[in-house]
């Protein structure tokens, strides 16, 4: 499973949303919109991308 990868864009802004919200997206690398990462696909990865996922754009690798 960690040798799967993630592409992560941030389509929607931080900008008002909950603090965990917030510092799960910084958690994961990203720091603006329309910034991409790659991250690898970990259980704990997988859990910030749940919970901010209304905010990503998520793409298998």
């Amino acid at each position: 499973m960690a040798d799967n990868k993630l592409k992560l864009t941030l389509i929607k802004s931080t900008a008002g949303r909950l603090k965990n919200h917030q510092a799960s997206v910084r958690g994961l690398g990203l720091r603006r919109m329309h910034h991409s990462v790659v991250v690898d696909d970990t259980p704990q990865n997988r859990g910030m991308i749940n919970k901010v996922q209304y905010m990503l754009k998520i793409e298998e690798l």
